[in-house]
C-alpha cells in the first residue's frame, strides 16, 4: 500500500504437522483445505506489496496496473463494500493522482471515503485517513474551499479517537496549515504548523523525516512573511536531519 498505508490481519499460515509413533511414522496429514476467501486474501496482500515496490521505483504506469488487480481481488474476496476494497481504492487514486490524471482519482477517493463511512464508522481512524487523503487532493488541484471541510473533519477525529498529542494529529494540522498558507493565510496558518512541530518534536525521534517537513514549513512562513531570521535556525535543523537520512 502507499502512503500513510494502515497494517492488516495477515492471512494464516497452516502448517503440515508429521506425527512419528516410536517404531513406525504415520501417514502424513492431509493438509487442511484453504478457502477461497483465504487465497484471494493472500494474493491482494501480494499484490499490495508489488505496488509499494514498483512506486518507490517510480513505476508508476505497472503499479496502476497492479492496483487495478488489487481492487478486482479485494471485490471478489470480501464484496464491494469492504474496507479492503476502499484500502486499493485510495492507492489506485494516489497513483493517478502522482500521474497527473485527476478525473481518474477523484471518484475512487471519494468511493474509498463512502465505504469506509459505511463499513467502519463515521469516526474511524481510517475515514480520517481517507478525509485527508481527498483534501490534499483538492488541495494540489486548487480547490481550498472543497480541501478546508474535510481537513477539519479529519483533524476532528483523530483528536476526538486518538488523542490531542499524536502524530496523526500532526499530519492534519500540518495539512490544514498548509492549506492556508498557500492562500495567504499566515496568521490562521502558523499556529497551527507550531502546533504539528510541536507534536512532531514529542513524539517522533529526532531524526525523523517528517520533523524536517514541520521545520520547513514554518520556516517557510517565515520567509514568506520577511522573517528571515526566523526561519534560518528552522532551515539549518532540517538540513540537519535530512543529511542523517542520506
Amino acid at each position: 500500500m502507499l502512503p500513510n498505508k494502515t497494517s492488516y490481519h495477515r492471512a494464516g499460515v497452516f502448517l503440515v504437522t508429521f506425527l512419528v509413533v516410536i517404531g513406525c511414522a504415520t501417514q502424513p496429514k492431509k493438509p487442511e483445505p484453504v478457502s477461497e476467501q483465504a487465497r484471494s486474501r493472500t494474493e491482494w496482500e501480494a499484490l499490495n506489496k508489488e505496488i509499494g515496490e514498483l512506486y518507490r521505483a517510480g513505476e508508476y504506469d505497472r503499479a496502476i496496473a497492479v492496483a487495478q488487480r488489487a481492487v478486482e481481488v479485494a471485490e471478489k474476496s470480501g464484496g464491494p463494500n469492504h474496507p479492503d476494497v476502499a484500502q486499493s481504492l485510495s492507492d489506485l487514486a494516489v497513483l493517478y493522482s502522482t500521474q497527473r490524471q485527476p478525473a481518474q482519482a477523484e471518484p475512487l477517493f471519494k468511493r474509498a471515503l463512502e465505504i469506509r463511512e459505511t463499513a467502519l464508522g463515521p469516526d474511524h481512524p481510517f475515514v480520517a485517513q481517507s478525509l485527508s487523503n481527498l483534501g490534499v487532493f483538492y488541495t494540489r488541484q486548487r480547490q481550498y474551499a472543497q480541501a478546508e471541510p474535510l481537513f477539519k473533519r479529519a483533524l476532528a477525529i483523530r483528536e476526538k479517537v486518538l488523542g490531542l498529542n499524536v502524530p496523526a494529529v500532526a499530519d492534519s494540522l500540518n495539512d490544514l496549515a498548509g492549506l492556508y498558507a498557500a492562500q495567504g493565510q499566515y496568521a490562521t496558518a502558523e499556529p497551527l504548523f507550531k502546533r504539528a512541530l510541536t507534536i512532531r518534536e514529542n513524539t517522533l525521534e529526532p531524526d525523523d523525516p517528517l520533523l524536517a517537513e514541520s521545520l520547513k514549513s514554518l520556516a517557510a512562513l517565515y520567509r514568506a512573511t520577511k522573517r528571515g531570521k526566523e526561519a534560518e535556525p528552522l532551515e539549518q535543523r532540517a538540513a540537519q536531519i535530512q543529511d542523517t537520512q542520506r
